[in-house]
């Protein structure tokens, strides 16, 4: 019989990850379980006032979040764990309104790199911010979260296209516009209006602006005959980030310790709250100048003397494609984190960093695996190496197994869960990191 797994975490992760549709609905999650452990929130606007032994967390765009504790001694190294709120899927394009044959169709762009396949024929709910003007024309932003099937994207009938059991390309403009109403009149603004009023019981205010994203509305669910399995939406990179929180709270406090989630990761992290943009530099060289050295020196030892685990779900040996690992480099599903290497630095670790990990695998007592993308593919990447060349942190890439990365419905190992849990926990409580 399989392994028990820890079944009050798993249920948490489902709860976050089926109340979090979008980045901003994930952040907010994690900022409302953070102040229930008593993380004070931060203005990046206003002075900070920083003490030793206290615990802060901070936020940019709403959707990305660094959280931080700092020790009650002198601050000389940070334990930083880093992942990304947002996952690729299909957002509204700004005039969104379109009829075919009758039907109300919403037109999307894609988001990230989505596998497009499995959307269709799923019942989606849509999420996202949206930006009101009142009457009074005052602006106010309020996430909305539809949580009920409101469209589809049906398939075409095999009759009409005998052929598509061979394969064939998806064009993401002509063919995957969720229906959304049987009208050639009604429009999206008049669908918003009736959302705001129902969920903010905002009347006659104005939509200046949104960012919404279609989802699929089934939840997570566990899978297997022994339940070895969850499955759901977004487990990347929502996964690590639920990890990486229930670490950081579960840590002694006794050392310097920081989690950052960013967002879009998933389009290359080139934004203002993105793992390439300044949010962790700008937060970091805060901290120095209220509990380090408070010079340009001292904050360089302050990063150099740290280490960032970046932590991104990994591609599990999947039983029906096997041919498409190295033979030598397939992490199983519940077999425990692994450690992602590859020679040309789309991942960061090294040999200093995965020693490390190793070491910390062996004291929390969970397995650790390895993996290399086969020589003759082409790999991916996350926000480790963009991260290390950013700030300068030395860096190191895990994850846990996962099949179907960027599938509209993912799934990984509820033991694995655990695993990662207990060794980043360990790691935020080492008190030395050489």
């Amino acid at each position: 019989m399989s392994e028990a797994f820890n079944a009050d975490r798993v249920t948490r992760l489902c709860d976050f990850l089926h109340q979090s549709p979008t980045p901003w609905h994930a952040t907010r999650c994690m900022a409302e379980r953070l102040e229930q452990a008593g993380f004070m929130r931060l203005e990046e606007t206003a002075s900070w006032q920083l003490e030793p032994g206290k615990r802060y967390y901070v936020t940019r765009n709403d959707s990305s979040l660094i959280a931080f504790q700092l020790p009650a001694k002198t601050l000389t190294s940070l334990r930083m764990l880093g992942a990304h709120t947002d996952s690729p899927g299909l957002r509204l394009k700004p005039n969104a309104t379109q009829y075919a044959a009758g039907w109300l169709q919403f037109g999307v762009q894609v988001y990230g790199g989505v596998l497009l396949a499995p959307w269709f024929d799923r019942d989606l709910g849509l999420a996202g911010r949206v930006h009101v003007r009142h009457a009074d024309g005052r602006l106010e932003s309020v996430l909305l979260n539809v949580n009920r099937p409101i469209a589809i994207v049906p398939s075409l009938a095999i009759h009409l296209d005998r052929d598509v059991n061979a394969g064939r390309e998806i064009n993401p403009q002509t063919q995957m516009s969720p229906v959304v109403m049987q009208s050639d009149s009604a429009q999206l603004s008049d669908v918003l209006a009736e959302w705001l009023e129902e969920q903010h019981g905002l009347r006659a205010v104005e939509v200046v602006d949104f960012e919404l994203g279609f989802y699929d509305v089934q939840p997570p669910s566990l899978v297997g005959l022994r339940q070895e399995l969850v499955a759901s939406a977004r487990l990347d990179n929502l996964l690590s980030c639920f990890v990486g929180l229930e670490a950081l709270l579960a840590c002694d406090a006794s050392q310097g310790a920081l989690l950052v989630a960013n967002d879009h990761e998933e389009v290359g992290s080139a934004s203002a709250c993105g793992a390439q943009g300044p949010f962790l530099g700008d937060v970091l060289k805060r901290l120095n100048v209220q509990v380090g050295g408070a010079t340009e020196e001292s904050l360089i030892q302050l990063i150099q003397s740290s280490l960032m685990i970046s932590c991104d779900n990994a591609h599990a040996l999947h039983p029906n494609f096997q041919d498409k690992h190295d033979e030598r480099h397939g992490p199983t599903i519940n077999g425990g984190p692994v450690i992602k290497v590859n020679a040309n630095q789309r991942y960061a670790t090294n040999s200093v960093t995965g020693a490390l990990f190793r070491d910390v695998c062996r004291e929390a007592e969970v397995p650790v695996q390895s993996f290399v993308t086969r020589a003759d593919m082409g790999c991916g990447s996350t926000i480790g190496p963009i991260t290390a060349t950013e700030v300068g942190v030395p860096t190191i890439d895990v994850g846990l197994p996962q099949w179907a990365m960027h599938s509209v419905r993912e799934t990984a190992g509820t033991r694995d869960v655990d695993y990662l849990t207990r060794a980043l926990t360990v790691f935020l409580n080492r008190a030395e990191l050489r």
